[in-house]
């Protein structure tokens, strides 16, 4: 009789490895930045050019990524956890609902806004210290870039009522 109980060799492999998926997204984001930078003059060791350190780095980088890529093939990795979209969705959310609203309605409204939403992100969030922290961070920002920098920043503007 066989041993069923013991796994063969070689499988079970995750096919997405920590690994593999870093050194592929290192690899993505040097092509990108190879990409970027190919308009600009390397120039010689002699007269460097603006963009001998980009691609120098973005070289560098892809290297790297290589790397993790070969060895991720000759080792056994930790599978890829799973990806949760809560938190990225809710800060992207938020920071969008910020960029449409502070001109129309103003920091006052845009602010506490963004908050909440990227507060959204935490499973575990208490509400009552969500708009705590919101108000906290309105009033403080306002006092940082309108009073302090002076910027021309709408603090609240309701069409037709009031612009402030």
């Amino acid at each position: 009789m066989t041993d069923q109980s013991q796994p063969i060799e070689g499988l079970g492999r995750p096919r997405l490895s920590q690994d593999r998926v870093a050194g592929l997204t290192l690899i993505a984001v040097s092509a990108f930045a190879l990409w970027a930078s190919s308009d600009l003059e390397t120039g010689t060791l002699r007269f460097i050019g603006p963009g001998l350190m980009p691609r120098l780095l973005a070289s560098l980088v892809g290297v790297t990524g290589l790397i993790l890529l070969v060895l991720s093939f000759l080792r056994l990795g930790e599978a890829m956890p799973r990806i949760a979209l809560r938190g990225p969705v809710c800060v992207l959310a938020g920071i969008l609902a910020f960029a449409l609203t502070v001109q129309t309605v103003g920091f006052a409204i845009a602010a506490p806004l963004l908050a909440m939403l990227a507060g959204l992100a935490d499973r575990d969030m208490r509400w009552i210290e969500l708009l705590g922290f919101a108000a906290f961070m309105t009033v403080g920002c306002i006092l940082v870039f309108k009073v302090g920098l002076n910027l021309p920043i709408p603090i609240l503007t309701i069409p037709g009522i009031i612009q402030y």
